[in-house]
C-alpha cells in the first residue's frame, strides 16, 4: 500500500469506541442447557395459547409481570407467588409471567437487564444474556409459563427456547427486521398497535410475519447467516391504546375485530391493561381488566387475552439512582400494580368467568 493510501482517513467505525466479542448462543445453552421441567412447561403453553386464540381452549390468556425485570431474587420471588395463583385460576385463566429483559426508550434511558444487568453503565451484555437464560429457567422449571417482547432480532437465539409467548411492541411494529424476526419466532406472537392509537400497522406486521421471508441474523455458533422462516401462522393483535386515548371498549373491541375480519386474519384479541389503556397510571389496569371481563362474560369470545404489569409492590421508583437505594420490588420504569390487586384481579376474574360457562 502506497504512503498516500496509508495517510487517508478512515471510512468506517468513525464513531465506533469499542468492539467487544460475544459468547455464541450455542455456548450459553451449553452452559445453561432447557432442562426436562422447562421443556414441558414451554412445549404445552405454546400449544395452549394456540388452542385459546383459536377457541378451542375455553380459557382466556393473561399474562402478567413486571414492566421490566431488574432485580433477579425479586423476579423469583414474584414467579413463586404467580405460579401458586396460576394453579388456582387454571380452570379459567393460563397464566404467563411477563418477564421483560429489553425496554424500547422514546429517547434514552435505562435499557433493560440484559443491556445493562448490573444497572450500573457497565454494559455487560454477556452477563445480561446469562442472567436472563438463569432466570427463565428457574420460572420454567415452576411450571410457570415466561413472555417477554423481543426487541434486539440477536437476542432470541440465546432465550427464545424458554419463551412460550412473545409481543412485538408498539416502538417496532413498523419495522421490518421485527416483522421478520416474527416470522421465524416458534411460540405466538402478540402484535400491539402503534404508539398513536393506529391499528393497521400491527394488522399489516401480523399479515407480513405469517409469510416466509429472509433476512441476515446469527447462527447458534454465532456467525452471521441467511435466515429463511416459513412464517408464524400463530398470532393476535394487542390493543393498547395510544395517544388518542384507551381502546379496550366494546366499541374498540367491535372496530378492531371487523378490520382483523376484513383482512383476513385470525380475530383473537388482547388488551394491554397499562400503557394507554391505563394512562399510565397503575390504578386503572384494574378498570380496564374488569371492562374486559365483562366483556368476555356477556360473550365476546374473541377477546382472549389480557395483559397487565405488575410487581411485588406497587408504584414505580425513580431510576438512575444507586442499587443499594432501590427499594425491593418496585418497578424502576413503568408503575406496576402490586401483588395484593394482582392476586386480586387474577381471583375476580376466574371467579367472573366460571360463572360465564
Amino acid at each position: 500500500m502506497s504512503s498516500a493510501a496509508m495517510a487517508l482517513p478512515p471510512t468506517a467505525d468513525i464513531n465506533v469506541a469499542q468492539v467487544t466479542s460475544l459468547v455464541s448462543p450455542r455456548q450459553i445453552k451449553i452452559a445453561q442447557p432447557l432442562s426436562v421441567a422447562a421443556h414441558h412447561t414451554v412445549l404445552d403453553a405454546r400449544a395452549a395459547i394456540g388452542r385459546i386464540l383459536d377457541g378451542s381452549d375455553k380459557r382466556m390468556l393473561a399474562v402478567v409481570g413486571p414492566c421490566s425485570i431488574h432485580d433477579e431474587a425479586a423476579a423469583v420471588e414474584y414467579a413463586e407467588r404467580l405460579a401458586q395463583v396460576s394453579r388456582d385460576v387454571s380452570d379459567t385463566l393460563l397464566v404467563v409471567m411477563r418477564v421483560y429483559f429489553e425496554k424500547p426508550r422514546t429517547t434514552t434511558g435505562w435499557k433493560g437487564l440484559i443491556n445493562d444487568p448490573h444497572l450500573d453503565g457497565s454494559f455487560d451484555m454477556e452477563g445480561g444474556i446469562t442472567l436472563a437464560r438463569r432466570l427463565l429457567l428457574k420460572i420454567n422449571d415452576m411450571g410457570l409459563p415466561a413472555g417477554t417482547e423481543m426487541l434486539d432480532p440477536i437476542t432470541p437465539q440465546y432465550i427464545a427456547d424458554l419463551v412460550s409467548w412473545v409481543a412485538i411492541g408498539a416502538r417496532t411494529i413498523e419495522s421490518q427486521t421485527h416483522r421478520q424476526m416474527a416470522s421465524g419466532l416458534s411460540m405466538p406472537v402478540g402484535y400491539k398497535n402503534a404508539t398513536d392509537g393506529d391499528l393497521q400497522t400491527a394488522i399489516d406486521a401480523m399479515k407480513s410475519s405469517r409469510s416466509p421471508h429472509s433476512f441476515l441474523g446469527i447462527d447458534d455458533d454465532g456467525r452471521t447467516a441467511v435466515i429463511k422462516t416459513r412464517g408464524n401462522k400463530v398470532g393476535h393483535l394487542i390493543l393498547r391504546g395510544g395517544r388518542s386515548g384507551p381502546n379496550f371498549s366494546a366499541a374498540s373491541v367491535a372496530d378492531a375485530l371487523t378490520r382483523l375480519s376484513k383482512a383476513g386474519l385470525p380475530t383473537g384479541l388482547m388488551v394491554d391493561c397499562s400503557h394507554a389503556n391505563s394512562s399510565k397510571q397503575y390504578r386503572n389496569q384494574a378498570v380496564a381488566w374488569k371492562d374486559v371481563i365483562a366483556q368476555r362474560k356477556a360473550g365476546n369470545r374473541d377477546l382472549t387475552g389480557l395483559l397487565v404489569e405488575s410487581n411485588l409492590n406497587d408504584g414505580n421508583q425513580p431510576f438512575p439512582r444507586p442499587v443499594s437505594e432501590l427499594r425491593y420490588g418496585v418497578s424502576i420504569t413503568d408503575e406496576c400494580i402490586g401483588w395484593e390487586m394482582t392476586q386480586e384481579l387474577l381471583l375476580w376474574g376466574h371467579e367472573q368467568l366460571k360463572q360465564a360457562d
